[in-house]
């Protein structure tokens, strides 16, 4: 049995306004995660990534489909009754400067979750387990006893996963934690979690929009287009061969040696995919507007997520023409 499991779900928000119209953000989602899997979801900036992961934990309310908990739904439990879960369920949001109180030291934010999930522990015992999830990720006592201010991203960062990990959670949403760091420190940041992965054994979602961050964690990836997810296979799967346009895109997007090749790669690729229009039939490939590859039947007929090959989905109507994977657009 799948740890989490999510079937159909669908989050829309109303717009407001001249045009009033729903939005839907993510459109009909399926997908398990098993005991200690990190699952990896990729896409641009827009495409329902958060929206997804703040969906599992009821950040935001469901249109349509479930989410299943170690096999019990849990998306329509009141609130006292998802409370105990809160613990077995955690979050690690974009913005560790948003996410923590400027009033509290990283010590007391990182203990505050206990005061509500374990109100049997006093406060010597809350310090005490929140010292040691700040040893964890490399947050010695000097600088727990600092506030927000007075510390780099990085570091902040460090504490944002620590508040997580206090309430010894079995799962993770893993929101773009390092796209708001500077490249050096992301590379700390992505190893500090692969080492917690390891040692921990955590089942995660971990989402971003760098492609190469993703498969150098997880084994299993997701690739998420407007909404939808559009492939799904594992990380070696989606490097060498991918099989959907879009994850062709976004492997050329990954910053290479050669700055002059990729700059060409780039300008090949604004030429051959026009901008995205918004105007796009609901019964067509929402990529349609964008794909060098594109047919006639994708502008008029929306492909469905099947099956190709071992562990291995792809909504694409031409998926079954390129076994080797899409070439790089460069080559196209």
């Amino acid at each position: 049995m799948s740890l989490l499991e999510l079937r159909g779900v669908t989050v829309r928000f109303r717009q407001y306004g001249a045009g009033a119209r729903e939005l839907v953000a993510v459109n009909s989602v399926d997908f398990a995660i098993g005991e200690h899997e990190m699952l990896g979801l990729v896409g641009e900036s827009g495409c329902g990534k958060t929206t997804l992961g703040r969906a599992i934990l009821r950040l935001v309310p469901l249109a349509a489909g479930e989410v299943r908990w170690r096999g019990a739904r849990i998306d329509r439990l009141g609130q006292r009754a998802f409370r105990p879960l809160r613990g077995e369920l955690q979050y690690v949001f974009q913005d560790p400067h948003a996410c923590l109180d400027p009033r509290m030291t990283l010590l007391e934010s990182v203990a505050e979750p206990l005061r509500g999930l374990d109100p049997d522990t006093d406060a010597l015992d809350r310090a005490r387990r929140a010292q040691e999830r700040l040893d964890e990720v490399g947050i010695a006592a000097d600088l727990a006893a600092r506030y927000p201010h007075q510390l780099s991203g990085g570091q902040l960062q460090r504490a944002v996963i620590a508040r997580a990990l206090v309430v010894d959670p079995r799962f993770v949403v893993c929101d773009e934690p390092v796209s708001a760091l500077d490249v050096s420190v992301q590379g700390q940041i992505v190893s500090l979690l692969e080492r917690i992965r390891d040692e921990r054994g955590l089942a995660s979602l971990f989402i971003s929009h760098n492609l190469a961050v993703v498969a150098r964690l997880c084994r299993r990836v997701m690739v998420m287009y407007r909404g939808r997810i559009v492939e799904t296979a594992e990380r070696r799967a989606i490097v060498e061969t991918p099989l959907h346009p879009y994850t062709r895109e976004l492997l050329d997007a990954v910053p290479g040696i050669d700055a002059g090749a990729r700059g060409r790669l780039l300008r090949r690729a604004a030429r051959a995919r026009p901008a995205v229009d918004d105007s796009t039939p609901a019964a067509a490939c929402a990529y349609a507007a964008r794909c060098p590859h594109v047919l006639p039947r994708c502008r008029v007929e929306r492909p469905a997520l099947q099956p190709a090959g071992e562990s291995r989905l792809v909504a694409c109507h031409r998926a079954g023409e390129w076994p080797g994977g899409l070439p790089p657009l460069a080559s196209v």
